[in-house]
């Protein structure tokens, strides 16, 4: 019995050390402090019926596009959805999940108010129950409200009847409060198929990822206002789609620092309607 452990852990350690290498080229491995890879990093998994794509890109530098897995991209766009704006143009977008309230979205509507800049702002059903007067302040100063799903599911999973109904019940409560249809749909972890394109292209909503984020959304790990700067600054690029989680402090602080940063790199920020 010993001597079978003996030979079979020297294995396992070849395996580990042949197998490492390709997962980091993959994208599979992300470490702390490693800004190759967004934090969603791209990967295929497949349920009983249908597959399950979970959108990630691996960064560029220096104002390089991000790039991003071509059969993923492929399906994306062949389903009506984007991720970047035009990348012949110095122009960026700003836009910010909200799952839930942490006190700093008010913080985040005066910076943009302050700075001239309109941003899309995806929302949940919980969030819509419980930010009413958020809501529509963001819809007064000229922002967009985006759908992130009713009950923030895994799209993907849910049959089709299921998955339509996370889009249209929340749209329907929308309206009957704000008297306004949604146009944008950010689908929840950034997980899609061919099903949530072809159920959004048909409700005529655009399905809009992102080019650039970062790990923000653990609240009890931010880094302060200098490094959020910087993650997000290092990434600037053409047609840019920022993705921000609106529960971070320090995107919060340091939004005002981002917005003047990427002006004075020569940049502007683009509308929502631009998107459509």
């Amino acid at each position: 019995m010993r001597s079978k452990i003996f030979i079979i852990m020297p294995a396992m350690l070849l395996m580990l050390l042949l197998v490492y290498p390709i997962m980091r080229m993959s994208g599979v491995i992300y470490e702390e402090g490693e800004d190759r890879y967004s934090v969603e990093i791209v990967q295929t998994a497949t349920s009983a019926d249908k597959s399950v794509c979970r959108w990630g890109l691996c960064r560029g530098k220096n104002g390089a596009i991000p790039e991003a897995g071509k059969d993923e991209v492929h399906l994306l766009l062949n389903g009506g959805g984007m991720y970047l704006g035009d990348i012949n143009e110095n122009k960026m977008y700003l836009t910010f999940d909200e799952g839930y309230e942490n006190g700093y979205t008010e913080d985040i509507l005066d910076t943009l108010r302050e700075e001239n800049v309109k941003a899309i702002f995806f929302i949940t059903g919980d969030y819509f129950e419980k930010n009413d007067s958020i809501i529509r302040r963001m819809l007064e100063e000229g922002h967009s409200v985006g759908n992130h799903s009713l009950n923030h599911y895994s799209m993907p999973e849910l049959k089709y009847d299921k998955c339509e109904s996370e889009i249209l019940e929340l749209d329907r409560l929308f309206y009957n409060k704000f008297g306004q249809h949604m146009h944008f749909f950010r689908p929840p972890k950034g997980e899609y198929n061919s099903q949530v394109l072809e159920i959004t292209r048909k409700l005529n909503y655009k399905c809009i990822m992102w080019s650039f984020a970062y790990q923000d959304w653990l609240t009890d790990s931010q880094k302060g206002a200098d490094y959020a700067l910087k993650m997000v600054s290092d990434n600037f690029h053409n047609g840019a789609v920022i993705l921000l989680h609106a529960v971070s402090k320090d995107n919060a602080d340091a939004l005002s620092a981002i917005i003047r940063e990427a002006r004075k790199q020569g940049y502007e920020f683009g509308s929502p309607e631009e998107l459509i």
